[in-house]
C-alpha cells in the first residue's frame, strides 16, 4: 500500500484489447484493486496528453470532489471539468479481470488494439502503444529547461 493507504501502481505493461474492446488487467494488480475499490474503476481523458487515466473509484471520488468545488465561471476550470468529469466512465473488473473500455474514450485516445498500461502511483495511464513509443522518445530527448524548486529538492 502507498500514500493514504491506497495501492501503488508502477511499471509499464503492453496489452491488447480483445474483439469486444476489453482490456485484461494484469494479475499483479487485480488483488490490490479488489481490496482497495472492489474492482470499481473510473476511466477518463488525460487533459494534456492523448491518453486515458484509469483510477480506482476512491481515488477518483477525491479528484471529482475537488473539481466540482471549482468555479463554473472560469474557462479553464470548465474545460477541465468537461474533459475529466464529462468523459469519466465507470469500468468494473469482470470475473475474468477485464474492463470494457468505452468506444468514445478509445477513439479519443487513438487506441485500436495494442496499448500500454503505465502505472503512475495512484492511477494508471492507458496509451495507444505506438503513441506511447513516440512519446517516450520525445520525453527522453526533450529539453525541460530549468527545473522547478520542487524537482531540484528531490533526492532519488
Amino acid at each position: 500500500m502507498g500514500f493514504r493507504g491506497a495501492p501503488v501502481f508502477r511499471g509499464v505493461t503492453p496489452l491488447n484489447l480483445d474483439a469486444k474492446g476489453r482490456m485484461a488487467m494484469p494479475a499483479r494488480y487485480r488483488e490490490r484493486l479488489e481490496k482497495s475499490c472492489g474492482g470499481q474503476l473510473i476511466l477518463t481523458l488525460n487533459q494534456e496528453d492523448r491518453c486515458l487515466w484509469l483510477y480506482p473509484l476512491p481515488e477518483w471520488e477525491e479528484i471529482e470532489r475537488k473539481l466540482t468545488e471549482l468555479s463554473s465561471f472560469d474557462r479553464h476550470t470548465m474545460r477541465l471539468k468537461r474533459l475529466l468529469i464529462g468523459h469519466a466512465s465507470e469500468c468494473d473488473l469482470d470475473s475474468a479481470g477485464r474492463i470494457l473500455m468505452p468506444v468514445v474514450l478509445r477513439q479519443l485516445a487513438g487506441i485500436e488494439r495494442s496499448l500500454v498500461l503505465l502505472g503512475q502511483g495512484n492511477k494508471f495511464e492507458v496509451w495507444d502503444a505506438a503513441s506511447y513509443e513516440r512519446k517516450v522518445s520525445d520525453w527522453l530527448s526533450e529539453d525541460l529547461g530549468e527545473a522547478s524548486e520542487a524537482v531540484k529538492s528531490l533526492s532519488l
